[in-house]
């Protein structure tokens, strides 16, 4: 099974008088790389999260982020007379130095002065996590990685059905390169016999076995068969990837340079304007195709 490395999920919940939201995602990078933005209080949890991540994923650049606030309509939530009148004092503070200076402040509304942070305590003891909140938040990052998994499970069948798509896209590139040989080698034979012949008008003197020797070697320097069975090789190898489970990203990339390396060795022996426009549109899918693979884990 094929896993992309983009992937994305989201989990809310609420407990004591806060509320939380979890959100994750991923982009494509070489290794794992794992940064975890967490708010003060909530550190205990990340030996937990980093655990959890690294025994489902093996590469990807993933950001995990986690919010907690207060719920001001929970049960038990309660104004704090300590923190109320500390943001009173500020306000006016702010507004008589304000009014030093000519300067007009909008007025405050009551809803804006609840909503700062500390004013509104809904776990009865100031701000800090409560334990039973701490072990109510634990108990997400099961269902958080699992789901961001399977987020980066979908994006991976999508890949892989591109991918399938693209490499059977190049084994009928091969095949029309296969058939095409034939064809070519009958027009270099007569390219070449028009060519020797107005050699030899030209020069009597001509060294006949020093001939026949550069044409046996402009013969197989021209040959494109091995070329052609290798990429055959590399097609099979990139179906049985894509069968594996596991990550298989790196061999997939280091398969696509190898793809386009006899694409290019193909393009440059042809000599032949048939094969070298099958040559060019080989390299144009491989090229597509090692796009696709950079997203895969």
């Amino acid at each position: 099974m094929v896993n992309s490395m983009t992937g994305f999920a989201a989990l809310t919940g609420a407990h004591g008088g806060k509320t939380w939201a979890w959100e994750i995602r991923s982009v494509n990078a070489r290794g794992l790389d794992l940064r975890l933005r967490l708010p003060d209080g909530a550190q205990e949890l990340e030996p937990r999260l980093r655990k959890a991540l690294t025994h489902r994923l093996a590469r990807g650049n993933v950001t995990l982020g986690l919010r907690i606030a207060n719920d001001p309509v929970a049960a038990g939530a309660a104004l704090d007379p300590g923190q109320l009148a500390s943001v009173l004092a500020a306000l006016k503070t702010v507004e008589t130095a304000a009014g030093s200076h000519d300067l007009h402040l909008t007025a405050s509304s009551a809803a804006e002065i609840l909503s700062l942070r500390g004013v509104m305590d809904s776990t009865g003891g100031g701000s800090g996590l409560a334990p039973d909140l701490m072990a109510r938040m634990a108990e997400d990052i099961g269902p958080l990685v699992d789901s961001f998994a399977a987020a980066r499970a979908d994006e991976g069948a999508a890949l892989a059905r591109v991918l399938g798509q693209q490499i059977a896209q190049i084994s009928n590139l091969v095949s029309a390169a296969r058939a095409s040989i034939g064809d070519r080698h009958q027009r270099m034979r007569e390219t070449l016999k028009a060519n020797v012949a107005r050699l030899l008008e030209a020069s009597a003197g001509i060294d006949q076995d020093r001939l026949s020797q550069e044409l046996a070697l402009l013969a197989v320097k021209a040959d494109v068969a091995e070329e052609l069975d290798r990429l055959e090789a590399h097609i099979a190898a990139a179906r049985e990837l894509l069968a594996e489970d596991g990550p298989i990203g790196r061999k997939f990339d280091f398969l696509t340079q190898e793809f386009n390396r006899e694409a290019n060795t193909l393009c440059s022996k042809s000599n032949d304007a048939a094969l070298t426009r099958i040559g060019l549109d080989l390299k144009s899918v491989i090229d597509q195709m090692r796009e696709q693979v950079q997203n895969v884990e």
